[in-house]
């Protein structure tokens, strides 16, 4: 099994290539997702958030008001990272999960769409790691526009990852989303073309099939052995 790590930065345009991803017919957890699900009223991650940062960030209806709590904790690095440090793990076991249940189908490749894939060291267990990169000015504008923000606060949740120009020295294959969706498309389908070249053995081995083989030829050479001893 491939497990190709998918990351980039804030209004980087990461999101549009996890869909081109999926349309594409690739099975994609996407992280965001899960993190909503593991935060939802009543669930061990929403009493975490509660008890830590109090009544103010729920809704009416008891949901966690996101747009409150982003406010928090972009505008706070300790609280920023109070976060993390409350949520990785329930968000660790649900992307395990989604991730087991991929495999059971016998999924080949698998994307992971994590925006801190970096951060959290998820970059060790993925091959290739695929950053969407854009260029600062072109990034400050569309947070701006996506989100109503000024410039002084679009800057200020940029500032809080990791530099963008980093991830994308780190990265195996980048895709810059500078320009038209048709150059993303382009440089996507590049990619695509990447990661759906043959298996090596080591992730044949990592996938079900792989995994049955190995107990199938690890059963008949138990077998013949016992044959050899009678």
């Amino acid at each position: 099994m491939r497990l190709v790590g998918l990351t980039g930065g804030i209004a980087s345009g990461k999101s549009t290539v996890s869909n081109l991803f999926k349309d594409a017919g690739v099975p994609v957890v996407d992280a965001d997702v899960v993190a909503r699900n593991v935060v939802q009223k009543g669930t061990g991650g929403w009493k975490k958030i509660v008890k830590a940062f109090g009544d103010e960030i729920l809704l009416d209806n008891g949901e966690i008001d996101r747009a409150r709590l982003g406010q928090i904790v972009f505008s706070d690095p300790s609280k920023r990272q109070l976060l993390n440090r409350l949520l990785a793990p329930h968000i660790s076991s649900g992307i395990f999960w989604e991730m087991a249940k991929l495999w059971m189908k016998g999924c080949k490749v698998i994307v992971l769409d994590i925006p801190l894939l970096f951060e959290t060291k998820m970059d060790k267990w993925t091959n290739p790691v695929i950053v969407v990169w854009v260029n600062p000015e072109t990034q400050i504008e569309r947070l701006m526009s996506r989100d109503g923000c000024s410039e002084e606060q679009a800057q200020s949740r940029i500032n809080a990852q990791l530099p963008l120009d980093w991830k994308k020295s780190e990265a195996d294959i980048v895709i810059d989303n500078s320009g038209s969706l048709d150059d993303t498309k382009q440089q996507f389908q590049e990619a695509l073309r990447k990661i759906s070249e043959p298996l090596t053995w080591k992730e044949r081995l990592r996938s079900r099939d792989g995994l049955i083989s190995v107990i199938m030829c690890t059963a008949v050479g138990v077998l013949l052995a016992q044959k050899n001893l009678l």
